[in-house]
């Protein structure tokens, strides 16, 4: 009888013991989709900002339609539906370098500069740049305590059975190293 006792005690201590563990990978799980939908709200506010941005730089760089139509495609390919992390971070990538281009091109033109409607989305593009880049980190955060869980011993056993999978870092691709350079301004 007592054998018994030990025997259901010692599952009852594995089976909490799992419970705990699936538990706290799943909310993990939900702590990596979140920090991954704050990254989505910015990027869609920054997606939001480009035309605004475009249609006030149109009035004063006339001869500049190519910089603008890349800024355009860029916009348009940064917030396609159905794409994963790696396909984010790529067009992301594009979108940012274009608004580079946009920047510098302003400094060709001093009206453009003192216009109070460009610096003012110069100013919300540059905080929402600066939210975008708090929320890559909070998500990098949160897929590295995931993705190290779940790797650990005895958890990876427990993602394992239950088919936890590690989640993808949003990181710049290699030939994204360009976005890291500064953007030449030539006269």
């Amino acid at each position: 009888m007592s054998g018994l006792i030990v025997a259901v005690i010692v599952v009852a201590v594995v089976g909490f013991y799992v419970m705990g563990q699936y538990n706290s990978l799943v909310r993990m799980r939900n702590q990596v989709k979140e920090a991954w939908s704050d990254i989505e709200v910015q990027l869609k506010r920054r997606f939001d900002m480009v035309p605004n941005l475009v249609s006030t730089v149109k009035g004063y760089a006339k001869y500049e339609s190519e910089t603008l139509e890349k800024i355009i495609a860029a916009r348009n390919s940064a917030f396609g539906q159905g794409q994963n992390v790696a396909q984010v971070a790529k067009a992301e990538g594009e979108l940012s370098g274009a608004l580079k281009s946009l920047f510098a091109l302003s400094e060709s033109y001093p009206d453009l500069k003192a216009n109070t409607n460009f610096l003012e989305l110069q100013r919300e593009l540059r905080d929402t740049e600066d939210k975008i880049q708090a929320s890559r980190r909070f998500y990098n955060g949160n897929v590295m305590a995931f993705n190290t869980k779940i790797q650990q011993f005895p958890a990876n056993v427990i993602a394992g059975f239950f088919h936890f999978t590690q989640e993808p870092l949003f990181e710049l691709a290699a030939d994204e190293q360009t976005a890291r350079q500064p953007v030449k301004v030539e006269f």
